[in-house]
């Protein structure tokens, strides 16, 4: 719980650093400008709102590392619900419009997170969860989607290197095998998800892995 209000105080401070000019630039996210970004990034929030108010009686269903999904297709951007993102988006006309609503609506899934009762049990997407499981997959969502954030913003502050580590952690977990050691953490997550495509160099350390990325997860 501590990880994911670290990434997520992380991630929404470099939001709000964000120009106006930055709005308009690609992200990490394939099909998608940052202002689509931080647009699904609302809708997160929403969700991890709605999430924590929906308590479940049965035993949990997934933890942290099973919670998400995982495909070796690359996301193109075209999915309805993507696309839907990208007309949100617009809808806000001006950057500072987006940055209000993602403070207010982030600012109240974080205390929310905090109050939380790491024990309980929570459904969403018809799966059920402990809280700590729950907020601790969403260590994953911050970190990568802030790298995402400042894929085309040189200098720009990186995630929290914890949330690096445990996302590494959780990729190699979900991946069955261990990226090479000297390799970045982010390096691990841009390569490992296919938000960069790996050097020849860099095929030859990975081995019998390279075969196997990118590792889509959603």
């Amino acid at each position: 719980m501590h990880l994911f209000s670290r990434a997520w105080s992380a991630l929404r401070g470099a939001v709000a650093g964000l120009s106006d000019e930055d709005f308009a630039r690609p992200s990490g996210c394939s099909g998608w400008l940052v202002r689509d970004l931080v647009c699904h990034l609302v809708i997160d929030a929403q969700d991890v709102l709605i999430t924590l108010v929906t308590p479940a009686e049965a035993e949990p269903t997934r933890d942290a590392v099973t919670y998400w999904n995982v495909t070796r297709t690359p996301p193109t951007g075209e999915d309805p619900l993507d696309a839907l993102t990208v007309r949100l988006a617009a809808a806000y006309e001006e950057p500072r419009l987006l940055k209000f609503h993602l403070d207010d609506v982030g600012s109240a899934a974080g205390r929310a997170a905090e109050l939380a009762d790491p024990a309980l049990r929570v459904s969403t997407q018809d799966q059920v969860l402990t809280v700590a499981d729950y907020l601790s997959a969403y260590v994953w969502e911050w970190t990568l989607h802030h790298l995402d954030l400042i894929a085309h913003l040189p200098g720009a502050e990186p995630p929290p290197a914890d949330g690096l580590a445990r996302s590494r952690a959780m990729l190699e977990e979900m991946a069955g095998a261990a990226f090479p050691a000297a390799w970045s953490d982010q390096d691990v997550l841009r390569v490992g998800t296919g938000r960069r495509a790996p050097t020849d160099a860099e095929k030859a350390e990975l081995g019998p892995l390279a075969a196997e990325i990118p590792f889509v997860i959603g």
